[in-house]
């Protein structure tokens, strides 16, 4: 039976953890980029679809092919960041339902020829947010953003995929000296009802 974790985990993965701007000169490397999906593939999605894919900016040829595709404002704190994770969906994802869904062998049926954008969003979004939570479990900090021409990402990253962009979050090790103060949050009364 899963146990309460305790005040230091839940510290680093919500309380503490903050959306990172600018980045420290540490490197991370690929054995921690695996070590991340594999941590945050374990997620649930429904039917074990699991539609998310990545792309792992790190080299400087990429870097500079990303450049053009970011918002004014996100430009220096992408490109100082160790690694860019651009989350990705796939819509082809139901090609894997018979081996991520192996009892119900009619399970890529419930998707094939048809407009599966809701599921897309819903459970490729919610599988980046589980990108942010393993990267802060093994220690990485996290700059999740939206600001970018989806278009030009998928063109120069993508192209001849059938994955498409969803948002980008910078990984790496964040300077905690330019961390502006935590923004307020609704209270639960304000943003729960209980019925």
């Amino acid at each position: 039976m899963p146990q309460p974790l305790g005040d230091s985990a839940l510290d680093q993965l919500f309380r503490q953890a903050r959306t990172h701007n600018r980045w420290l000169p540490r490197d991370v490397d690929d054995g921690t980029l695996q070590a991340l999906y594999a941590l945050l593939c374990n997620g649930p999605t429904a039917a074990n679809s699991t539609p998310m894919r990545l792309v792992f900016v790190k080299s400087a040829e990429a870097k500079a092919r990303l450049r053009p595709c970011l918002d004014g404002g996100n430009v220096d704190k992408t490109m100082a960041a160790p690694v860019t994770a651009i989350v990705c969906n796939d819509a082809a994802f139901y090609e894997h339902m018979p081996e991520l869904f192996p009892h119900n062998p009619d399970a890529r049926n419930w998707f094939a020829g048809k407009d599966n954008t809701t599921h897309l969003i819903r459970n490729g979004s919610l599988q980046g947010a589980y990108l942010i939570l393993a990267a802060r479990a093994l220690g990485l900090d996290c700059g999740p953003m939206s600001g970018f021409d989806n278009a030009a990402v998928d063109a120069a990253f993508l192209a001849g995929t059938s994955w498409r962009s969803n948002f980008l979050v910078n990984l790496g090790y964040g300077d905690a000296t330019a961390l502006h103060p935590r923004g307020p949050r609704l209270s639960f009364e304000r943003a729960c009802r209980i019925e």
